[in-house]
């Protein structure tokens, strides 16, 4: 059972690591705070969070190997179908934001200054998408604890 204590803090963590830096990138990126310092700290914050991603699915891999309900449980049930799914979703949204912050911080760079207030409210846009299917994600995840 220590094991799969420790598992599902790991897993925890990286959720909440995962989530401060998702609100993050949609507390910043906005027209109204746009400046320099927020192009380099809205790159950081991807990279971080993109960090928080791996460790996320390394931890949720290492539950599937590891812990104790195994993975025949796991695959066999449709709430985790749904969670992967979604999960899934939410990577693909941030593709496109991860290019603009690191193109921002090329051009910034280069000379070429900030960000157009519609590439700001666009990026910011797929941004928020993202930050929307979580609390889905985080739905199904009680659901399926509840035997549903």
């Amino acid at each position: 059972m220590t094991i799969e204590a420790i598992l599902a803090s790991l897993h925890l963590l990286a959720i909440l690591t995962f989530v401060v830096f998702l609100s993050s990138q949609a507390a910043l990126c906005r027209n109204d705070w746009m400046n320099e310092a927020v192009v380099q700290r809205l790159a950081r914050l991807d990279m971080i969070y993109g960090l928080a991603v791996v460790f996320l699915v390394l931890t949720g891999i290492a539950r599937l190997v590891w812990g104790v309900k195994g993975m025949s449980w796991y695959v066999s049930q449709p709430l985790f179908h749904l969670k992967m799914t979604l999960f899934v979703i939410g990577a693909l949204l941030s593709i496109k934001p991860t290019l603009a912050f690191r193109r921002w911080r090329r051009e910034l760079a280069a000379g070429r200054g900030l960000p157009s207030a519609d590439e700001v409210v666009r990026t910011r846009r797929w941004v928020m998408w993202q930050a929307h299917v979580v609390p889905i994600i985080a739905v199904v995840a009680v659901f399926w604890a509840r035997g549903m």
